[in-house]
């Protein structure tokens, strides 16, 4: 049974591994078939940035948004 997963990322990208551990989870739930959402406050929002704000961690949020990955900003 797929459930509903809600992601709360608050840090900026690459300033603690919370960034990478969230791409990780969504990645992990998604590929189960769970339904995933992650909202981003405060210094999350810079994860979305495209260029030396987000750096990678767009790109990375990106592919995940394609697999389904429904973001709130």
């Amino acid at each position: 049974m797929a459930k509903t997963i809600t992601l709360y990322l608050l840090t900026s990208p690459f300033d603690h591994e919370n960034t990478l551990t969230a791409t990780r989870i969504a990645e992990s739930a998604l590929e189960k078939g769970h339904k995933v959402n992650l909202i981003a406050s405060a210094d999350g929002v810079y994860c979305f940035l495209k260029g030396p704000g987000g750096g990678s961690a767009e790109e990375l949020f990106s592919g995940l948004m394609a697999k389904g990955l429904q973001v709130y900003l």
